[in-house]
């Protein structure tokens, strides 16, 4: 059961009172660092920082819509081997539920970690954020964190819209955190939500002095109004994706802009081959064959493959996809590279009955074998 407590906001500012919390844990003698988004020293960038300085901290913002790289693989970084302390992270839904499938493949470790999960109200492309921080920064956190609880669209008046990832997303409350900092249902000039939700969790609060409480009553409404909004949108994305891409030939063209850049695989947080086969000779044609393609067809567009490319990524990838929708906000060219993915993904995933990133316990499709399985596939009724 979750230990739940409250975090009182000083001077109606909730991103000073998340910076003292995290201070607290880091003043903990078990907790050595912190893994969180940090305002960089121009002031225009927030980037994933590994802190050990507590003084550090105050420049985190974890609220902040910036979403410049899903942090799971850094934590697959930072766990792979034994480090011989422990530390806390703190992650976006989307990047916890990524760094779960990371830990089924064997990619990362969860023993000498900490999660801090918080409600996600929602990030910016790299772009929109950009054209945001470029004008102003005054409050930005938290004017964007009181406009989206208030369901204002766009957060940011006069501001883009939310990435098309963040408004898809059924997962705004993180699962399989440690300790959960919530915003929905809650008035942020005041308070927070606190919750201990595992042993770790509770281990971490014994040391720290918070009353226990219970949960806001009116909070899981407003949980489930956010998700009914965002699982709206999410339908009317896939009928328009797949409208858009139920042929070879439609296909082909929402992908013509692609340059094989391969940045979408480079910020894809569950794509982690060490050598992946596009980087081996095995698409590096000669020239003759581009001559025998183009006499064929009568021209052959170039870079060739990419139709090839994607399409392999989605049967690799498909079934560990979180729709965190870095793979579209690396593309240079804008291809809505999410909004295929997920949608292909959607549809793997329920094929299997698994949802990525949900259920630690609940093994990968493809990766036990189920005798009464796919009985109508084989031919046995």
């Amino acid at each position: 059961m979750a230990n739940t407590s409250f975090l009182n906001v000083d001077n109606d500012n909730v991103l000073l009172s998340i910076q003292k919390f995290l201070k607290s844990i880091l003043d903990l003698n078990d907790i050595e660092a912190i893994l969180a988004p940090l305002h960089k020293k121009d002031g225009k960038n927030i980037m994933p920082v590994f802190i050990a300085d507590p003084t550090l901290l105050n420049d985190v913002d974890p609220l902040a819509p910036a979403f410049a790289m899903n942090a799971a693989k850094l934590v697959s970084k930072l766990t792979h081997k034994p480090m011989g302390k422990k530390i806390a992270v703190v992650l976006r839904s989307c990047e916890i539920r990524a760094l779960i499938e990371l830990v089924k493949l064997k990619q990362a470790y969860l023993e000498d970690i900490v999660i801090i999960g918080f409600d996600c109200l929602g990030t910016y492309t790299n772009k929109n954020l950009a054209f945001l921080m470029a004008s102003d920064t005054t409050d930005l956190t938290q004017r964007f964190c009181e406009n989206a609880l208030a369901g204002k669209e766009p957060p940011i008046e006069g501001g883009p819209n939310l990435s098309p990832a963040c408004r898809a997303c059924e997962y705004p409350v993180p699962e399989n955190a440690d300790i959960l900092i919530g915003l929905l249902g809650l008035d942020i000039k005041k308070q927070v939500l606190l919750q201990a939700l595992t042993e770790k969790g509770n281990a971490l609060f014994e040391n720290l002095s918070y009353t226990e409480s219970e949960e806001p009553p009116g909070r899981k409404k407003v949980i489930s109004e956010v998700i009914s909004k965002k699982i709206e949108f999410r339908d009317k994305m896939f009928e328009t994706t797949h409208k858009a891409t139920n042929t070879l030939e439609k296909l082909s063209d929402y992908f013509a802009s692609c340059i094989n850049c391969y940045n979408c695989r480079v910020a894809c947080p569950v794509c982690y081959c060490r050598e992946c086969v596009f980087n081996t000779d095995v698409f590096d044609h000669d020239p003759y064959q581009y001559m025998q393609w183009a006499k064929r067809k009568g021209a052959v567009k170039l870079p060739a493959d990419t139709n090839f490319y994607h399409i392999t990524r989605l049967a690799h990838i498909s079934l560990n996809c979180v729709g965190c929708g870095q793979c579209s906000n690396a593309c240079p060219n804008d291809i809505p590279v999410m909004e295929l993915f997920k949608y292909v993904a959607n549809n793997t995933q329920a094929a299997f009955e698994y949802e990525a990133g949900k259920d630690m316990d609940q093994p990968p499709p493809l990766s036990v074998f189920k005798e009464e399985e796919y009985l109508d596939v084989v031919g046995i009724n």
